[in-house]
């Protein structure tokens, strides 16, 4: 059963049977591209490769495919029925208007805009997740533009597959996946992370127990490439209030809560101020994070009464920061180690077990006396 890694020949570097050829255009069938089943203008390029005035972007390697108008590619998977899995693949645009590009595991899909680049590179990593409804299933990329001009089309590369396992609740944190260390595969050659688009549904999400509730993705990072507060794991805000994650934690009504959190910077040369803007029920606390030479990262808390059985817990970057080595590639605070817990209950225990101990003395002393 697949567990997790690089889908067959998902990096496009296992040539077709007869090479790849001058134009890197092929044919539909299905076995054009070894471990892929093409339908419509399916390319294979190659870095360095020349259209026009502009040189294509292969995301890692020497090949990656290109998707013309309405095309697809497409590859079958044992998985687990009923299993969560997410879907990590590299994407770059080819054309200056608006491309996307759509992934599904039927009946599951969703299209992801790539018209915003998060990186000077031109290509960026996402992962889409996904509910396994059978044991068989068929992992689909699929161009949606109809543009006029032909040669246009997303280009993909480094195709990979995870099952995710939803972390149980620690006893003394109402979060769950707080430290970040369950999430989609990341490539140890990748260096730019995986971007996780918009997901509203927190039991399809590729970051277990959260969701990215804006319009811009947020970043997944490790701590091969990045600055991380603990662990491999945390996430690093993009796109001001464009770039939200939360997450509905259990609660109990009208009981004092702390939500605290590790605020850092990633090491990537982002720009300062670096804030955050917590949210924790009804409260809302702007936080900024400052540097310090000991350390990348600091802790942070917001006090709150919850009103409801379920609280919302949320962060999002309040300023919108790019990197100052290359002016333009998005990056932002990195926030880890998430936890809510009730405040006051040791102390309440501590002030009950005094009253009942003075109790129990003064009836000691009416008895004696």
């Amino acid at each position: 059963m697949l567990i997790a890694g690089a889908l067959v020949n998902g990096d496009f570097e296992t040539p077709p049977s007869g090479g790849f050829s001058s134009d890197g255009r092929i044919s539909d069938g299905p076995s054009t591209i070894p471990g892929w089943k093409t339908n419509g203008t399916v390319e294979a390029v190659e870095s360095g490769q020349k259209q026009g005035g502009m040189i294509l972007i292969v995301p890692q390697g020497a090949h990656a495919v290109r998707l013309g108008n309405d095309a697809e590619i497409s590859q079958e998977v044992k998985v687990e029925k009923g299993a969560l899995y997410s879907v990590t693949f590299s994407a770059a645009r080819t054309c200056a208007q608006l491309e996307s590009l759509n992934v599904s595991v039927p009946p599951a899909s969703q299209t992801i805009d790539l018209q915003t680049l998060y990186s000077v590179q031109g290509w960026d990593s996402y992962a889409w997740a996904f509910q396994a409804s059978e044991e068989d299933a068929r992992v689909v990329f699929r161009n949606p533009g109809m543009e006029d001009d032909p040669t246009c089309g997303p280009i993909i590369d480094d195709i990979a597959i995870k099952k995710l396992f939803v972390p149980d609740k620690p006893k003394d944190n109402a979060v769950v996946n707080g430290d970040f260390e369950e999430g989609p595969w990341m490539f140890r050659n990748e260096s730019l992370g995986v971007l996780l688009p918009t997901n509203l549904d927190e039991d399809t999400s590729s970051l277990p127990g959260w969701i990215v509730e804006s319009n811009r993705a947020v970043r997944y990072i490790d701590s091969y490439h990045y600055s991380v507060p603990g662990g491999k794991r945390a996430i690093e805000l993009l796109s001001g209030k464009e770039g939200i994650i939360s997450q509905m934690v259990q609660t109990r009504p009208n009981k004092p809560y702390r939500l605290t959190f590790s605020l850092g910077h990633a090491g990537d040369a982002c720009k300062q101020p670096l804030a955050v803007m917590a949210f924790a029920g009804d409260q809302a606390q702007n936080i900024h994070y400052t540097p310090n030479s000991n350390s990348t990262f600091q802790t942070a808390n917001v006090n709150f009464t919850a009103k409801a059985e379920r609280t919302r817990v949320a962060f999002y970057s309040v300023y919108y920061n790019t990197r100052s080595d290359d002016m333009s590639s998005l990056c932002g605070p990195v926030v880890d180690d998430v936890r809510v817990q009730q405040s006051g209950s040791i102390g309440v225990r501590v002030v009950g077990l005094g009253l009942f101990l003075v109790l129990c003395y003064q009836l000691l002393v009416v008895v004696l006396i």
